[in-house]
């Protein structure tokens, strides 16, 4: 009858143990809420070592609730100080905004104020220049109103002043020739032969004596130039074979003031006409000296860049050269000067004026599109000729070495320069007292790097660079015939 209702006795304990740990569960979860804790502690339900933990969980169960409200206050304010932060980042990054903005605009102002001071001194010296013109327009339009005056008189005045005129004429143009000449004597004389002493420096003579002589000189050059310039003007009217000797002295007083860069600069105005009158030439409408419409009162002009005299046209070449900026202006110049070195006659004025230094002034890595022509003009002394001896040792100097030696390291030469570069020091390496310019600013060590690194396919440059190397004793014959 009882079948099914009796459970074997293994199952029966187990299900005593497991109701008593789900009551003992029950009753742990309700102590941890702290519900009914204290009834079920007055009931005894639970064990005095339970009430204990109880007790002591209790404690840890405030003291976390304390912790926590502190670690909710510390939060809050370590999210007003983040707030905080973030504001003075942002007040300094504004700040720091505006102070570079600040630095900017002064140093915008700096450069401005340096423009406007450098204007202002090309103004005065261009206002110095409009005066001196000026003079010269009064003086020209004093002598047509003289000319007026005396047309007013009887005929038979006129007649005397014809006759006085005419006889006044031979004398300006004695004046002018004998000016000429003095100009001819001074720069073949004294101008020309200081600059040669100069580029070989004696050093027998005391630095100080050579410096004095050197400031007087220049200081004379640049109280007349500006002068010189003026008598640009009246070259339309005085016998051509007179133009030569005028430019001449102008040339050789802008050579001596090659060393003078703070004078040049009060002369700067001064330089840029005389260079623009020289390379347009001159236009002038009517004789000063007459009013009358005859032939002499029709426009005349002087070309000088452009004249077909060629000592005329070389030292104008030269003038413009040492005083133009603008570079379509020196790419003509350079053109022109190559054109007259392909002359015998041409060769002997390049000796004659001392050319190379005004060319060197111009092999610079940054005026890369005058550089090539500035090489062109200097190949066209190398070719064979009575001229290339006395140019190779115009060329065998420190200045020419040390300018060879700056645009070899430069990353940024091109290879037909490089090779117009080589031939003009393969020339120089020739000389045999040349060898030390060539150790002294390590033209040797370069030509050594360029040959192991120079693509095989510049022929050219390669049989150039060897043959450099050959001459300096770098080289042996054997290696040359290999390659």
């Amino acid at each position: 009858m009882g079948t099914g209702l009796t459970l074997p006795s293994h199952l029966t304990t187990n299900t005593e143990e497991n109701r008593d740990q789900i009551i003992n569960h029950g009753l742990l979860k309700k102590i941890l809420r702290g519900t009914g804790a204290q009834a079920c502690n007055r009931q005894g339900l639970i064990p005095p070592y339970i009430s204990q933990i109880y007790d002591e969980l209790f404690v840890i169960h405030q003291k976390l609730q304390q912790h926590e409200a502190e670690v909710k206050q510390l939060t809050e304010a370590l999210r007003e100080l983040a707030k905080e932060n973030r504001r003075l980042k942002s007040s300094f990054d504004s700040l720091k905004e505006v102070n570079d903005s600040l630095r900017k605009q002064l140093s915008d102002v700096t450069e401005l104020n340096k423009k406007l001071e450098g204007q202002a001194r090309n103004v005065q010296a261009r206002l110095a220049n409009l005066q001196r013109k000026h003079e010269f327009s009064m003086v020209r339009k004093s002598n047509d109103l003289c000319q007026v005056m005396k047309e007013s008189k009887p005929v038979k005045q006129e007649k005397v002043m014809a006759t006085s005129k005419t006889a006044m004429l031979p004398l300006n143009s004695q004046v002018y020739e004998l000016l000429t000449y003095l100009m001819d004597w001074i720069s073949d004389q004294h101008l020309s032969k200081m600059k040669t002493q100069e580029e070989r420096e004696d050093s027998h003579k005391p630095m100080v004596t050579q410096s004095s002589k050197t400031t007087c000189t220049q200081e004379k050059c640049m109280k007349l130039l500006p002068i010189a310039t003026e008598q640009l003007q009246w070259m339309p009217y005085v016998n051509p074979k007179l133009h030569v000797p005028v430019l001449k002295f102008i040339y050789w007083s802008i050579r001596q003031l090659d060393t003078s860069d703070i004078q040049h600069a009060t002369i700067r105005s001064t330089m840029r006409r005389l260079g623009e009158d020289i390379f347009k030439g001159i236009v002038c409408k009517g004789n000063p000296h007459s009013s009358e419409q005859s032939t002499e009162s029709k426009s005349k002009s002087t070309a000088f860049f452009k004249s077909f005299c060629m000592p005329l046209r070389f030292l104008s070449t030269l003038i413009v050269l040492k005083t133009v900026k603008q570079v379509d202006y020196l790419a003509q110049a350079f053109e022109s000067l190559r054109v007259d070195l392909k002359t015998d006659e041409g060769k002997t004025l390049f000796l004659e004026y001392q050319c190379v230094p005004v060319v060197l002034s111009h092999l610079k890595v940054s005026s890369a599109s005058l550089l090539s022509s500035a090489l062109d003009g200097l190949l066209q002394m190398t070719t064979e000729s009575g001229s290339l001896q006395p140019f190779l040792e115009a060329c065998s100097n420190e200045s020419f070495f040390r300018t060879c030696s700056v645009l070899l390291r430069s990353s940024k030469l091109d290879i037909a320069v490089l090779e117009k570069l080589c031939v003009l020091l393969q020339k120089l390496s020739r000389i045999k007292s040349n060898k030390k310019m060539f150790a002294l600013f390590g033209l040797h060590q370069m030509f050594q790097e360029l040959r192991r690194t120079i693509d095989p396919n510049h022929t050219f440059l390669c049989i150039n660079l060897n043959s450099i190397l050959l001459n300096l004793e770098l080289l042996r014959s054997t290696c040359l015939a290999s390659v």
